[in-house]
């Protein structure tokens, strides 16, 4: 079905509000810095959770962008304040950084939700059928080494059955 439209309501339980403001703060939080890295804008983001627990983010700082926008100073605080060496540039290529790494870490976790969710479809296949009626082209060595001992093990039984019903003198 994809993805659906959420409506617009405030979320009645607790806890769900929470666990959806966590998330669409890093979401908000990841478009602002995607923003400053882009375009080169100076950003300021002051929230507060449910749970009255302020959070921020802000490049090159809240403060700063604060400072900026209470003084209505048209200039970038970039402009004004001569950055010692070179950490208008370095805080650009971290943001770039940070931005890749983050995609990288959410493609990782689909990596692994899509490796999950294999490893469970095949516990479920193979938990369904013994191991006896398993095809042996589609087992793995060590597999095929557990089915070995297994076999041998079996063997094994099947001889110390037969030698026991033997002296007793039963008939096989």
């Amino acid at each position: 079905m994809g993805r659906q439209r959420i409506p617009m309501v405030r979320i009645k339980k607790e806890t769900h509000r929470q666990v959806t403001f966590s998330k669409r703060r890093a979401g908000l939080f990841k478009k602002a810095s995607e923003l400053c890295t882009l375009c080169g804008a100076e950003v300021g983001i002051i929230v507060y959770s449910p749970a009255k627990k302020p959070f921020s983010f802000g490049h090159p700082s809240v403060e700063s962008v604060l400072d900026r926008y209470l003084s209505r100073n048209n200039l970038s605080i970039t402009q004004t304040e001569k950055p010692k060496g070179n950490a208008a540039a370095s805080s650009s290529v971290l943001n770039v950084e940070l931005t890749q790494i983050v995609s990288q870490l959410e493609e990782e976790k689909k990596k692994g939700q899509a490796m999950a969710e294999m490893r469970r479809a095949n516990a479920v296949r193979w938990s369904m059928t013994n191991w006896w009626e398993r095809p042996v082209e589609e087992m793995n060595m060590v597999q095929l080494r557990e089915m070995k001992s297994a076999v041998e093990e079996l063997w094994k039984i099947v001889v110390s059955e037969t030698s026991t019903a033997r002296q007793l003198g039963l008939r096989m």
